[in-house]
């Protein structure tokens, strides 16, 4: 029984030696006081000279490639898109089970815009997130064949719940998006650059114009209910081709998490339903980018599939409404601003003062990889994109920073890669599943993110 004791004891104070060593207290230096921002602010102050406004006629191409997976395959072949298995990636409830089936067809879209020598590119893809993995084989291969740069690539995602998962590594990557398959990454790297080649390729003249509307019966703060603020403005961009082709490109708040846990097959969620019904009525292509989804849920009716159908088709009826009512012009201004942010350490926090050491939060995690803020240009519209879920309270005050200088501000969120949730630092200390388990990176990260894009919002405003 002694020797019983001793090992029990020398457990214990091994256990409390690791603790001790393993945890340590939220670091809460002021951000503009730290490294990290000195090299970011240093990096924004030398890239925002280079930024230039281009103006006159505009020309549009587009391009669509299907990430349906084929599943039951033989053995997984990424060039055919075909896989013997796939995990769905959104919840991680589903502890990686893998699709069970395909109940819609989900897409990688891509819409191109030039103006003089001016060329951004705009992708939207039926997937939970961006990885970095997909971004950076993205750039890389579009860059050797076509000379295209990261900055000028504004990714998004639908943000669906029910999507293609196996792109992630580690332990919360594969909580997730289940277990990573390299074969899946490929071919999506693949169906994401072919997307975006056949958009450059087809540019030709055409006209833009843009609009919004208010779907607040369609949305709901989701972090403190009725007591917060909820961004439900839907915005949308018109862009026709003088050959005669129509596309729209739309971006709302509200989670595309219309569709539980429960479901086991592949599906775009209601973003999905928004696109068909307007491929559907007179638009040659419809994309949609997942907003500042942060804080924010939808608010729908029905059961099961009728949830995203109730409110997809809701906001294709009102876009049909509304986008016959924009003033289309052939000419625009256009620019694009991209900054590389060095990220604070990681806090991964197990209460509310006391964090995983960096160097042991970080291994829970795939390679972040580089994480982006971006700003563009187009007309009186700033389109604006963050590696996050980004907090739509945050995307309010943006849009009043824009309003007052006479333009519409909007914020889309996971432009290829992920650094978390990004939330108003006024809500780190409360006990929610977005402020305690999905902020990764310290309490000042929102002010700290929010600080960039409100100079990146001046900066893009003040070219003349």
């Amino acid at each position: 029984m002694k020797i019983f004791f001793k090992i029990l004891g020398s457990i214990i104070i091994i256990l409390l030696l690791f603790l001790f060593w393993a945890l340590e207290k939220v670091d809460y230096t002021p951000y503009f006081e730290s490294d990290y921002y000195e090299s970011t602010r240093s990096r924004f102050d030398s890239i925002s000279k280079t930024i230039s406004l281009a103006k006159g006629n505009i020309h549009i191409g587009f391009g669509k490639r299907s990430i349906t997976p084929e599943l039951g395959a033989q053995k997984d072949n990424p060039e055919k898109g075909s896989f013997v298995k796939i995990p769905m990636a959104g919840f991680g409830s589903r502890k990686g089970s893998y699709a069970e089936g395909i109940h819609d067809s989900i897409f990688v879209k891509a819409v191109a815009l030039k103006v003089q020598n001016k060329l951004l590119i705009l992708v939207g893809a039926d997937i939970l997130i961006i990885p970095p993995v997909i971004s950076e084989g993205v750039t890389r291969r579009l860059h050797e064949k076509m000379g295209l740069k990261r900055n000028q690539l504004f990714f998004s995602a639908t943000h669906t719940h029910s999507s293609v998962g196996g792109w992630s590594e580690g332990y919360v990557g594969e909580e997730f998006a289940g277990i990573y398959n390299p074969e899946v990454i490929k071919w999506l790297i693949q169906q994401f650059s072919n997307a975006i080649e056949t958009a450059v390729n087809d540019l030709q003249p055409g006209k833009t114009g843009t609009g919004s509307f208010n779907a607040a019966d369609l949305i709901s703060n989701r972090l403190i209910g009725e007591k917060g603020e909820k961004d439900s403005e839907f915005v949308f961009l018109v862009a026709t081709q003088n050959s005669g082709k129509k596309i729209i490109l739309g971006s709302f708040d509200a989670h595309a998490t219309t569709l539980g846990g429960w479901n086991m097959q592949i599906s775009a969620d209601y973003p999905g339903y928004w696109q068909r019904k307007l491929e559907n009525n007179g638009f040659d292509m419809a994309v949609f980018f997942a907003g500042s989804v942060g804080s924010h849920s939808p608010r729908s009716k029905g059961e099961k599939f009728e949830k995203p159908g109730y409110i997809g088709e809701a906001l294709a009826d009102s876009v049909i409404k509304y986008s016959s009512l924009v003033e289309l012009s052939d000419s625009t201004a256009l620019s694009y601003l991209s900054l590389k942010m060095t990220l604070p350490a990681f806090h991964i926090r197990v209460s509310d003062g006391l964090r995983l050491r960096p160097v042991l939060g970080s291994r829970l995690f795939p390679d972040v990889g580089d994480a982006y803020v971006q700003s563009a240009r187009i007309g009186r519209l700033v389109w604006m994109t963050s590696p996050s879920d980004f907090s739509g309270e945050l995307a309010i005050q943006l849009k009043g920073a824009g309003c007052r200088n006479g333009y519409n501000v909007f914020v889309t969120s996971f432009n290829g890669t992920y650094v978390g949730y990004i939330i108003p630092g006024k809500y780190y200390h409360l006990d929610e599943y977005e402020s305690r388990l999905m902020s990764w990176f310290g309490p000042y990260m929102g002010p700290y993110n929010y600080e960039m894009m409100r100079r990146m919002l001046q900066r893009t405003t003040s070219l003349k």
